[in-house]
This record gives structure tokens, sequence and C-alpha cells, in this order.
């Protein structure tokens, strides 16, 4: 559900960060520093010149070749890693920035003027944004976290998807069953109504499963009430210090610079949603796969996301979902608090970051529900702390499961839903095949 409270992506801090507010007097004088160190052979320097420079060989060795021992190179190189291929790019991309924050500061034109507009967003991080950048229209979150749970072709879908909700975030985020209830369907009742209401809808979303299949559900009802107008922000990256996760990093300066990247939904990506759309209620994960290994041409994020969503079913030779098994790897290594490991997944080793913290947290108290443990977990300065403080250390059992010499739902894991697929305590179930990217009942 998302509120999001303490979701690092929708966080006010991490929106304003600097990380996607660049300086290019800044980014020069990095660029410069970056030299100097290759020159004296430091090895960060020149791991990042390996790692960075298209002409480099993966490793610069002890010192750098004469080609790429100038300015110019050690300015690509900077580039590449904030996420552009090249200086000029980066350069242009700062300048833009710069000029949308001017804007917003003179008041300049309201970027969505003239047509009623509505945004909709899988979440409220960017709300606020909007505002300061100038937008005007109406704002919608439909924030029910569908790469989650159960999702139900039944008419009661949404009092099961309350029921979820409230079991895995409720209590954290201090909403009883009945107010979790009343906001979804007040949201599905402002989307019902939306294409009526507005002269112009623009949904705001990445590339990550928690957004994707959101954007799905939307694209799926516009396919039967299509809008006089239909736009889409779909991201997957954006120029910055550290990794994009989400529109929520952004500052309001980027966020109008988007809206001149919007595009207009066409049929074929309609009915794309609603393909998703139906094969994600369905109890046989095996058209979805299907479609996920194929691709979706209009849509290739939606793609993705999906593939993603299918890899949260248990793996045949572990048992564990990949966020499971990327969580038991995480400590594997090293004995982590909960925030720690939250911290580290998203920003380093999972491939398409979708997790909120909350739904992370869901994700460890299932794993804990287990006969035999596969962590521990401890407060190191006693029980009366917030959670994210609470440390665990894997068991040798938990390694086991790691390893593959003990099957994770040998452990009886409790049920679970992924869309309209059941995992059961035990017995057969859906298992995701990763040589064949496919799904299969054993």
């Amino acid at each position: 559900m998302s509120d999001r409270p303490q979701d690092t992506r929708a966080s006010e801090t991490q929106r304003r960060a600097a990380p996607f507010r660049l300086n290019l007097e800044q980014q020069r004088k990095r660029a410069k520093e970056l030299l100097k160190a290759a020159r004296y052979g430091e090895p960060d320097a020149l791991r990042r010149f390996g790692a960075d420079h298209p002409h480099a060989t993966g490793s610069c060795g002890t010192a750098l070749s004469d080609h790429l021992a100038r300015l110019s190179e050690a300015q690509l190189v900077v580039a590449r890693e904030l996420g552009l291929p090249s200086w000029p790019r980066l350069r242009a991309h700062i300048q833009a920035m710069d000029r949308a924050r001017e804007s917003i500061g003179r008041g300049d034109v309201v970027p969505d003027q003239g047509l009623t507009t509505l945004h909709i967003r899988c979440g409220s991080d960017i709300e606020s944004a909007l505002k300061e950048a100038g937008f005007v229209g109406d704002f919608l979150e439909y924030a029910d976290p569908l790469c989650q749970g159960p999702v139900l072709d039944e008419a009661a879908w949404l009092e099961r998807r309350a029921a979820f909700v409230a079991e895995s975030c409720g209590a954290v985020m201090g909403q009883s069953r009945q107010q979790i209830a009343e906001k979804l369907v007040l949201a599905e009742r402002r989307l019902q109504s939306a294409a009526e209401r507005y002269q112009r809808i623009v949904l705001w979303f990445e590339h990550d499963t928690y957004d994707q299949l959101i954007l799905a559900r939307c694209l799926a009802h516009f396919a039967e009430r299509p809008p006089r107008r239909l736009e889409l922000i779909s991201l997957a990256h954006y120029p910055g210090g550290v990794r994009f996760i989400g529109l929520g990093q952004l500052p309001p300066e980027a966020l109008r610079l988007l809206w001149g990247d919007r595009v207009p939904v066409s049929d074929g990506s309609l009915r794309a949603g609603q393909s998703v759309w139906s094969m994600l209620r369905s109890p046989d994960p095996r058209p979805l796969a299907d479609l996920a290994r194929m691709g979706i041409a209009e849509l290739p994020q939606l793609a993705g996301a999906v593939r993603r969503h299918c890899q949260e079913l248990p793996w045949i030779g572990t048992g564990l979902s990949l966020t499971e098994r990327l969580i038991l790897q995480l400590l594997a290594e090293a004995p982590r608090t909960v925030g720690q490991t939250f911290h580290q997944l998203m920003m380093e080793r999972e491939p398409l970051p979708w997790l909120s913290d909350l739904l992370f947290r869901f994700i460890v108290e299932n794993i804990r529900r287990v006969e035999q443990p596969v962590f521990t977990a401890a407060f190191d300065g006693g029980d009366h702390q917030p959670w994210p403080q609470e440390r665990l250390t894997i068991t040798p059992l938990g390694r086991a499961v790691l390893a593959g010499t003990v099957d994770w739902l040998s452990l009886r894991p409790p049920a679970r839903w992924l869309g309209g697929v059941l995992i059961p305590r035990a017995g057969l179930c859906w298992r995701w095949d990763a040589s064949t990217a496919s799904a299969a009942r054993c």
C-alpha cells in the first residue's frame, strides 16, 4: 500500500537529494580529480576507467594508456557513471535541469494548462513535487501493490486485496482493514470515472514490477473506457549519482523535464495491458511467463517487469523466490539489520528494484514463520527498537537452503499468493524454471 511513509522511493529527503540535481562545475572537478588519481595509478581510479570507459578492457592494470590519460576521457567516464553516454550529453542534461529549475522559480507557464488533467501514480511520492514544478492538474494515487498477494478474477477481488494489504502492511501503516478497503475502493472509483471527468490523463510510472503491474491495471480499464487523451511517462533510469529506483527520488525540475517526454498511449499498448491484467489473475502462470519471454513490443518495460514478477515463484532447485534468495545471500555474507539488508538489496543486488520497505518487512516476516529457522534475529540494544534495527544472522539450515541441499518449501513456509497463483505450504506448486524462463508444476 503506497502511502509508503518509510519507503525509500517516496521519502522527501531522497526526492530533494543532490545525486539527481547535478552541478556542472562539480562534475568537471570530479573528472579532473579522477584523471589525476588515475595518472598516479590509484587502484580505484583505474577500476573506474576499466568499468566505464568504452575503450578500456575492463581493467587498466597499474597505469592508464596514453590515449586514455586525457581530461576528455575522464569526463567521458564521469558522464557514463552518471548514466549518460557522453560529456556533451551530461552538460546538456545539467543545463536543461538548470533551465527547468529557473522556470519554476519564475512561475513560468503551467505545464499541464489548457486541458483538465488527471495525473495517475502508484503512490503519493511525486504529488507535492508536481505542485512545486507548477502542475495544477488533479492527482490520483492508485497504490495497491498488485505485485504481491491475491489478484483474482472475481467480483470481490478488492475485498481480497484489502485483507492482504491489512495483513502485510496495515499495522505498520497504522490503518485498519476497513480504512484500507475504503481507500482501495475510492481509488478504483476515481479510476473508473476518470475518462468521463478529464480531458487528459497522464500515467506516471517507472520500470519495476510494483509500477508496471498497476500500469497494466490502468491500461486494462482504459481499453474498455478510452479517455479523450491518454499519455504515458514510463522511466527506466535518470542521470544521477546513485541508482535510480523511482520517480520519488527526483526533484521538481526533473518532473518538469519528463513532461516533455510523455507519449500517447497506443491501442496496442492498451491491448497489451489488458492481456497482462488478465494473465496476472489466472491460476496458471505459464501464459504470463510466455508473454514475458516473447516480449511486449509496445511496452518493453512491462515485459521485463512481468518476467521479474514470475521470478517470485518458488525456483526449481531451491524452492526460494528470487527475493528470498537475495536476502539469504546477503545474510550469508555477514549478519545485517533488516534496514541494512533492505538498502543493500535495493541499491545493489535486486535486478529490478520493486519493493517498498513495508512489503520487504512482510517478506522477511514470512521467511521467519517456518518450522525451523533459516536466520536468527535480535536487537543489539534491547527489544524496544524500530523494526529496521533488528539484526539477522543466517543459520546452518539457511545456508543449506541457499545451497539447494534443503528445499525451502519442505520447511512449510506460509502459503502465499502471487497474482492468481496460490503457492501452498506443501505439495505440488508452480515453480520458476530459470533455465527456460518458464513456469512448471512440480
